[in-house]
């Protein structure tokens, strides 16, 4: 994300711009504002560019213990999303590795526990190279070695909530 901070104003503010584009254009119409004297006389706005590094993950990848976590990429399907935003309940998706959910676990104790990890124990079993993921309204356990894409499991509303890097 990009912010752009701006003298040329009565104040400094911050605007969030989304893209490059809306970047160069905001810089643009700034430049040109002003009385239309001559370049040596205009003062010219102080503009500071900050950027923050922010990827996501495209395909989104789910899997077992083993698979390492991080950015996934359609090049590099090795890195299991450690982000996950569940756009149903807009709850943060919460891993538990070496466990899988217990055939007990329904929609009702995952309301009433989530996002407590303590609470969500109660229902996980201990299952070497498995990982169990949960958001406040779905839950999955995977014990894949290779990395899934979310995609096939389309009950789950799931997305990488951004990684900082």
């Amino acid at each position: 994300m990009f912010f752009v901070l701006s003298k040329s104003s009565a104040a400094k503010r911050a605007e969030p711009l989304g893209s490059d584009t809306e970047d160069i254009d905001a810089f643009l119409e700034e430049l040109l504002e002003g009385d239309g004297g001559e370049a040596s006389s205009r003062e010219f706005p102080l503009v500071l560019l900050i950027v923050c590094p922010v990827s996501r993950c495209c395909p989104v990848f789910v899997g077992g213990s083993s698979v390492i976590n991080g950015v996934g990429t359609a090049t590099s399907k090795s890195r299991c999303c450690d982000q996950l935003r569940c756009v149903s309940c807009d709850f943060r998706v919460l891993m538990f590795d070496d466990c899988a959910w217990d055939s007990s676990c329904d929609y009702l104790f995952l309301r009433n526990n989530a996002p407590d990890r303590q609470k969500l124990r109660a229902k996980l079993k201990t299952r070497r190279g498995s990982r169990a993921y949960a958001c406040q309204c779905c839950w999955f356990s995977s014990s894949s070695s290779k990395p899934t894409d979310l995609q096939a499991q389309p009950q789950l509303r799931w997305v990488c909530g951004k990684h900082q890097d």
